[in-house]
């Protein structure tokens, strides 16, 4: 193994000086211990980056796809010790960081799969004007540069996957730095991809603690940034660093509408089971869980019920024992914020249906009516197992009562109605509408991004490799087209 990929190494063999351990919120045991890398280690990676940039977006694509695969392979072989990894640093439920470590597996399948087929070249003609006569332009993409990719706690492997994969597919070496309570999902990356043959300085994975961050943000070898977390930091990494290339993946407060239509006793029982789970399915620490109920007055006074009773029926507790559907926040005071949002909403006149406890850093699933507009947890991103319920008259309020947020990440749409799914496509403000089915669903191949506060582009792995490069035109002169 060379010196630039030991990187990943200086977060994993703890030295003593600058340690520190990870620790469960479920019951605060250590799970391992986390070296800092120096600012010497940070410089000398950043510099090895910057150096190979050349050489590694002209590695042939079946090196970048081979190392790709293998790291998909290995994540299967290792599926059930890396899901107990992510539990034990995240609290995530079991059965949901084996769901977890199987995304990742794809996504890194995905990029092996993009980086065999990205950047082949678009021809175009340009003697369709006089002036082109006898000319030829082939359209390629190239890496921008050294990508920074900054990853968050609440799918501390598969957000990592999201950062590392298409860059590496698209050519574009990366500096990865998982979230500082979650490090050793991300670190595990770095031991699989050290496994590979991708040139030395092409990837990274450094721990750097959050107050030493704007000096790799201001970088200027560091063209890209790749952030995804809150709206509050993410638009400031953004704002201090006007003319770099950033993509922000932030905030929402999704919603999901029960239309008129969706009126079966079938139907409100699916609907109630979907928004129980995704409410509460990784402790509602998700930016598309469902926070808002938005249903129609014809099915309302039949769906609350449904829906208390299937946030009820939550099973919540260990996160290690595979029945458990929802574990602790990342941290007691995560936990802590969520019962201060709750407790002013009810103190403003919200109806607390069930829920409303705190206990440590678990917070028990929550359902609220009557919410008003004016609270906290009527505007913000709860990142929190709590539900809200509204009842609107007809399908244009409850569209306008989505879009009445300064958030626009994704909807879900519960209709039979296919018009009804045109219209609601035309009209929410939000990067994705899923028919049927809540906002939280997302396949890691599709576009994925918001609109308004929600953040600036996309991931999902093609559309990160768009992201990560740019466009360069080759005009051929002299040709008999």
């Amino acid at each position: 193994m060379t010196s630039t990929h030991a990187f990943w190494l200086a977060g994993r063999q703890a030295t003593g000086e600058s340690d520190f351990d990870v620790t469960s919120p479920w019951d605060g045991t250590t799970v391992g211990t986390v070296s800092l890398p120096t600012d010497a280690q940070v410089e000398e990676a950043v510099a090895a980056a910057y150096a190979v940039r050349d050489e590694f977006a002209a590695t042939p694509a079946h090196v970048r796809a081979a190392a790709l695969d293998h790291v998909s392979r290995r994540l299967v072989e290792r599926t059930e010790e890396i899901a107990r990894l992510i539990s034990a640093e995240n609290g995530k439920p079991i059965k949901w960081a084996r769901g977890e470590v199987g995304r990742a597996v794809s996504v890194f399948r995905f990029a092996a799969e993009e980086a065999r087929r990205f950047n082949g070249g678009e021809a175009q003609r340009l003697d369709t004007d006089a002036g082109g006569q006898g000319r030829l332009a082939l359209t390629r993409r190239f890496p921008k540069g050294v990508v920074l990719g900054i990853a968050p706690f609440n799918f501390p492997l598969n957000l990592c996957a999201h950062k590392i994969a298409p860059a590496i597919a698209a050519g574009a070496p990366i500096i990865l730095k998982p979230a500082p309570a979650t490090p050793l999902s991300g670190l595990i990356l770095g031991e699989l991809l050290a496994e590979t043959e991708l040139p030395a300085g092409s990837w990274s994975i450094l721990p750097v603690p959050n107050d030493r961050m704007p000096a790799l943000v201001q970088d200027e070898r560091l063209p890209v940034i790749s952030f995804t977390g809150s709206e509050t930091v993410g638009y400031a990494i953004m704002d201090s660093v006007p003319r770099k290339h950033c993509t922000l993946e932030l905030g929402g407060n999704g919603a999901a509408v029960v239309l008129a239509d969706w009126a079966s006793d079938e139907d409100l029982d699916r609907a109630a089971a979907r928004i129980a789970t995704f409410s509460n399915y990784q402790g509602g620490q998700s930016c598309i869980s469902v926070q808002r109920v938005i249903a129609d007055a014809a099915v309302y006074d039949r769906l609350l019920p449904r829906i208390v009773a299937a946030v009820e029926a939550q099973v919540t507790g260990d996160p290690n024992d595979a029945a458990t559907d929802v574990g602790p926040l990342v941290s007691e005071a995560a936990a802590e914020r969520v019962e201060t949002w709750v407790r002013e909403a009810v103190d403003a006149g919200a109806k607390l249906l069930t829920g409303g406890k705190r206990d440590g850093a678990s917070y028990a699933p929550t359902v609220l009516t009557e919410l008003p507009a004016d609270t906290t947890l009527a505007h913000e991103e709860v990142f929190g197992p709590v539900l809200s319920v509204q009842k609107v008259a007809g399908e244009a309020e409850a569209f306008a009562a989505v879009n009445d947020s300064k958030y626009g990440l994704q909807a879900g749409v519960f209709t039979h109605d296919l018009q009804a799914a045109f219209r609601a496509h035309r009209a929410l403000e939000v990067g994705g509408v899923v028919v049927g089915d809540v906002p939280s669903y997302r396949a890691d191949q599709m576009p994925y991004g918001g609109a308004k506060q929600s953040g600036v582009g996309r991931e999902g792995v093609r559309f990160a490799m768009d992201d990560y490069t740019y466009e360069r035109v080759l005009v051929l002169t002299g040709l008999a087209l």
